[in-house]
């Protein structure tokens, strides 16, 4: 059994459920774009990694994070394995997404664990994956979520068992696998897929489909946070590590979003022109 404070734990079930809540509640008020984007933030990835680094040493969270940059390619393939399987709306449609999204992450996955991968091949490997999954989402028509009435305590249950249970596989299998594997895991995306599931079932697979289409875009502030934490673990400690990273993270999302904004202007600059 492994000795883990009890007060850890709780703070694993506390800040999980927040982020899913959190990212759920973004979708409904302002886009499932916005959302998608966030979806990439270093949510559950930061998590995953402090708590690993927390329960076992700053130095095996450090060589996890390298092999997480590679390990963002298995996410992405989860996505895409939802979006080609989820097409039915409700219940079935969420399971079967699930279905699909899982048996794509674990093939790309023990495909990723046949390569020993360096902080620069790691990251170029994702790089490059998500020029791939941003063309073959191109053409996922962008879909607003409609507004929905408070969440139910049935709903916050709902998420609260999800989050907590990704999360607690996640960093209790850390205890048991190489750095390489625990690293892939840390790439699990542990508050997206709930939260995809929640919108599949209570909006339809067309706004679910829309986070999927923007996430690749977003996973640029992930690798900046794995990057950062892969250096700043062992030698700053985990406190410092993860202010770092998501320093990092924040600027790099906030250059993404003000770059997309000017990107739209001069679009639309260049339409009234013509």
């Amino acid at each position: 059994m492994l000795d883990v404070p009890l007060s850890w734990q709780l703070i694993k079930v506390v800040v999980s459920v927040s982020m899913v809540l959190g990212l759920g509640s973004i979708a409904v008020r302002v886009s499932p774009r916005v959302a998608g984007l966030l979806a990439g933030y270093p949510l559950g990835t930061a998590l995953a990694l402090f708590f690993i680094g927390l329960e076992i040493s700053p130095l095996f969270a450090a060589q996890s994070a390298v092999h997480t940059l590679a390990g963002f390619t298995a996410t992405m393939a989860l996505g895409a394995g939802y979006w080609l399987c989820g097409r039915r709306p409700g219940f079935v449609g969420a399971l079967m997404g699930t279905t699909g999204a899982l048996t794509a992450w674990f093939a790309v996955s023990l495909m990723l664990a046949q390569f020993d991968f360096t902080r620069v091949t790691g990251t170029l490997f994702t790089l490059c994956a998500i020029v791939v999954f941003s063309w073959v989402f191109r053409r996922i028509p962008d879909s607003v979520a409609t507004t929905r009435q408070a969440f139910s305590w049935r709903a916050l249950c709902i998420r609260a068992l999800l989050a907590t249970l990704i999360i607690f596989a996640i960093t209790s299998l850390a205890h048991w696998v190489p750095p390489a594997w625990a690293g892939t895991l840390a790439a699990f995306p542990i508050t997206m897929l709930p939260f995809l599931l929640i919108l599949h079932v209570s909006q339809g697979p067309a706004p679910t489909a829309t986070v999927i289409k923007h996430y690749p875009m977003g996973l640029g502030s992930l690798l900046c946070y794995a990057l950062c934490v892969s250096y700043t673990y062992e030698h700053w400690g985990l406190a410092l590590g993860t202010l770092a990273g998501f320093g990092l993270a924040t600027l790099w999302l906030a250059g993404w979003m003000q770059g997309q904004r000017w990107l739209a202007r001069r679009r639309l600059t260049g339409s009234h022109a013509t």
